[in-house]
């Protein structure tokens, strides 16, 4: 569903639009499993945050606005394949 309504609500696409339907998943969280302990409590996907780090930069954004990014827009979301209500 995420990416039906972002592709309606973005006809020309974003820059995390663009990313994702050009490049596909970039980070897939195998690549990083030796940097995380298999004990304690589940990190936050390390693909994802390698990707929110990217666009971070790219718009010249606070850890704080990044992260207010991803609650609220859906092509953040559409890049980090989660689903409109995910928080």
């Amino acid at each position: 569903m995420t990416a039906r309504v972002v592709r309606a609500s973005f006809p020309k696409g974003t820059l995390a639009v663009r990313v994702r339907e050009v490049l596909g998943p970039l980070f897939e969280d195998d690549s990083f499993a030796e940097a995380f302990s298999s004990r304690g409590r589940p990190a936050v996907s390390p693909g994802a945050l390698a990707l929110v780090s990217a666009l971070q930069y790219a718009e010249g954004l606070t850890d704080r606005q990044a992260a207010d990014q991803v609650r609220a827009r859906m092509d953040w979301k559409f890049l980090l394949g989660l689903e409109l209500d995910d928080s």
